[in-house]
């Protein structure tokens, strides 16, 4: 690499005037002053706005601890306000907001509180929830549209996958049609406050309307808050005949018609996963 060095010139001495020494100073004095300030302008921290995540699948009470939280509030502050919130709620839901604090990322600001978060993911799921699509999606499936909620709570609980989601929707309805209780693990846990794949025979005698081993129909009140995905499955599930599913092993959930092929399913799971029982329906 070459390197271009200018040629040295004689050296010239300037003599400064006591007013140009005056001048050069003051320039001096403003120049460094310049060059502390603005190091300090470019190095400031801006602050990033504050938004609250609300995943989906959460249930109300988590909703409710991460608002308090994000609010920095006193735990228990969002559950309480829910009795002056007055949320534009179904008339089913008997004003429990479970399956309409719709999971999406909110905004926080200097006025934000507990109301008018909840109000926002209310009228968000009223928004997303209320198109003719999903009405008249309910109607085939004879349900209204809160119980089409109910329903896509379950799905979100229970299916391993996204490719699952219209699957078990649809074993949810084949049940439902037969008269079949619909025996979800999903809906035992939302009534013990958990989430875990053991359910124990004990735990399928559980006195709640949540125990859909023992109760016919739905459950009183969705499960969870439902993501779009999850509500699409509820509304139009895919054609099928099944009325079980077992997932074996991630990404491997079978569902089938066939009680012994079921059966089957839920032994090889056994067989390979002596830790843990499957998670079936």
């Amino acid at each position: 690499m070459q390197i271009y060095t200018p040629p040295s010139r004689p050296r010239r001495t300037i003599r400064l005037t006591s007013r140009g020494r005056t001048a050069l100073i003051v320039t001096g004095a403003v120049v460094a002053a310049t060059a502390v300030a603005v190091p300090l302008l470019s190095t400031e921290e801006k602050k990033e706005p504050l938004a609250l995540v609300i995943p989906e699948g959460w249930r109300a009470g988590q909703v409710y601890e991460a608002v308090d939280k994000v609010l920095a509030l006193p735990g228990g502050t969002t559950k309480k306000s829910l009795e002056k919130a007055n949320l534009k709620l179904p008339n089913d839901a008997s004003g429990n907001p479970e399956g309409y604090l719709f999971p999406a990322t909110y905004p926080i600001d200097k006025k934000s509180t507990p109301v008018s978060l909840l109000t926002y993911m209310v009228d968000t799921a009223n928004k997303r929830f209320g198109g003719g699509t999903v009405t008249a999606g309910a109607e085939r499936n004879a349900m209204n549209v809160y119980q089409t909620v109910t329903v896509a709570s379950m799905v979100q609980a229970e299916a391993a996958t996204k490719k699952d989601m219209g699957r078990v929707a649809r074993v949810i309805y084949n049940r439902l049609d037969r008269g079949m209780p619909l025996q979800m693990d999903s809906t035992i846990n939302y009534a013990l406050n958990r989430n875990t794949l053991r359910t124990s025979e004990n735990d399928t005698r559980l006195n709640s309307p949540y125990n859909t081993y023992v109760r016919m129909g739905l459950p009183p009140s969705p499960i969870a808050n439902p993501g779009e995905e999850a509500m699409r499955a509820a509304v139009a599930p895919p054609q099928g005949d099944w009325l079980y599913f077992v997932t074996v092993k991630p990404g491997d959930t079978r569902f089938t018609a066939d009680y012994e092929e079921h059966r089957r399913n839920v032994a090889e799971f056994n067989r390979t996963n002596k830790s843990a029982p499957a998670k079936s329906g």
